[in-house]
């Protein structure tokens, strides 16, 4: 870099370290994302339990590796699919390993729907707790 530029980039630098930090006030704090792992959802559903399992895996994902039972709508597909999401059943939203799927279990709490959860650890933690047998990617 030049020297004139690496002035002008300290400077603005220094700039933006002098504007207040802007804060959201929350009047309670939000409970944290209900969380379970694939041996406990299958033991759920084993004993007779039916939460909603949601695979928000992108299709070729899946194409690799099914969730047993899921239903499939990606991540990206969501917002205009919720009709497809029953409001009367525990879901748990499941992608590969638990991020994804945590984005879409917020934002189905935040939109009315309950109980949610995010499967932790997502297909592979399902294919080394649960079933081995289960390709993995």
């Amino acid at each position: 870099m030049t020297s004139a530029l690496c002035e002008t980039v300290l400077s603005v630098t220094a700039k933006l370290r002098t504007l207040p930090t802007l804060s959201r006030p929350q009047s309670e704090p939000r409970p944290a994302m209900r969380e379970i792992s694939p041996r406990d959802y299958a033991a759920l559903s084993a004993a007779g339990a039916s939460p909603f399992l949601l695979d928000v895996r992108e299709g070729w994902e899946v194409a690799i590796v099914a969730a047993p039972g899921a239903t499939h709508i990606p991540m990206g597909e969501i917002p205009g699919r919720l009709a497809e999401i029953p409001t009367d059943r525990e879901i748990v939203v499941l992608c590969k390993v638990g991020g994804r799927s945590l984005q879409v279990a917020l934002f189905l709490e935040a939109r009315g729907y309950h109980p949610v959860a995010n499967l932790t650890g997502g297909i592979l933690a399902w294919a080394a707790q649960v079933d081995p047998a289960l390709a993995t990617y």
